[in-house]
């Protein structure tokens, strides 16, 4: 397994949506990690050129993480007052409100470039995929792994038959990966679900949410992780294109919260983004709601305004991420942290 092979058991969460870089993840792969890219919110033809750029940059293994297409239940009362809660900053900038839509995300051109570029790991975020799916990339030569976020998706992604499981907690920055979106009370926290997880099935598992330092992932380690993902952590990176306000906000103790107001999906992000969007954070937009206002946000991107600002994404431990510098440094450091622990 790739996960056998590092120098250091420490995964690139993908960070789609504006932090993910080809050079941040080739930057991890270099320094011993795994890096990711992010093919979410992209084109098939965009995430083939980030492919190609990324093996120029290294050698060494990467992935790359896809969104599972599902159809959602929606409040179609709601979905329409949030569309019309737009029209006035739409006709700002001379566009319309976009129509919400179950969208694929360009679902098969991406599996057919990930089969022919026979890329080393493909991540699944929001679902599991067939069994066949599966299948046919792992006869291409790929690892496939899948986040899960309870033990009922960790058992359907084991029977689909993947190679690793990305264990999400409720401390992860981003988006819930759940199968099915929903509102669940009994959401379990990072060790904990680790835990359940590696209880109930027999495979390599990589933890997510809430690590960012040397001391959390020996931590996983010690919970029975072959690895940590570290998104958070990655932020304030010099190879991240991270937006410089975002990571002003990741320099303070600014609180994060749990929201559905951006994206109509549950988003752990910093207050201040919501806050200066002018935004309720219970808000439902209900899901589609990044298809609805992604016009007016690439209209308004030269001048940015409040309400369009990027997503500033940030997990729990958000207020421990101080450190500006390198990938290379930054694994280095963290690395002496956890063997020290």
């Amino acid at each position: 397994m790739v996960l056998d092979a590092l120098r250091h058991p420490i995964v690139l969460a993908p960070l789609a949506g504006g932090p993910a870089t080809a050079a941040l993840a080739a930057a991890v792969s270099e320094a011993g990690g795994l890096g990711f890219l992010a093919a979410g919110y992209r084109t098939a033809e965009a995430m083939a050129v980030e492919i190609d750029e990324l093996r120029e940059r290294t050698t060494a293994p990467f992935g790359v993480n896809l969104f599972v297409p599902g159809a959602a239940q929606v409040d179609e009362r709601a979905l329409r007052a949030y569309v019309e809660s737009l029209r006035e900053d739409a006709a700002r900038y001379g566009v319309d409100p976009g129509e919400p839509r179950d969208d694929d995300d360009g679902w098969d051109a991406k599996l057919a470039v990930l089969r022919r570029e026979r890329v080393p790991v493909v991540s699944f975020t929001f679902g599991c995929p067939a069994q066949a799916v599966v299948a046919e990339l792992q006869h291409a030569g790929s690892e496939v792994w899948v986040t899960v976020t309870d033990v009922a998706e960790a058992r359907v992604a084991a029977q689909a038959g993947a190679d690793a499981l990305v264990v999400q907690g409720t401390e992860a920055g981003g988006h819930r990966g759940s199968f099915v979106d929903r509102d669940d009370e009994e959401a379990l926290s990072t060790l904990a679900l680790l835990r359940l997880v590696g209880t109930a099935l027999e495979l390599p598992l990589v933890a997510a949410g809430g690590i960012t330092d040397g001391a959390a992932v020996a931590a996983v380690l010690a919970a029975g992780a072959a690895a940590a993902q570290i998104g958070t952590g990655f932020l304030r990176a010099h190879e991240a294109a991270t937006h410089p306000e975002h990571q002003s906000a990741l320099a303070t103790e600014t609180a994060t919260v749990l929201t559905r107001a951006f994206t109509g999906l549950q988003t752990n992000m910093l207050r201040p983004s919501i806050e200066a969007a002018g935004l309720d954070p219970d808000a439902l937009p209900e899901r589609g709601g990044i298809d609805i206002s992604k016009d007016i946000d690439v209209a308004a991107r030269d001048t940015r305004p409040k309400r369009w600002r990027d997503i500033w994404s940030a997990g729990h431990s958000a207020s421990g991420v101080t450190r500006v510098m390198p990938v290379a440094e930054l694994i280095r450091q963290t690395a002496a942290e956890y063997r020290a622990g």
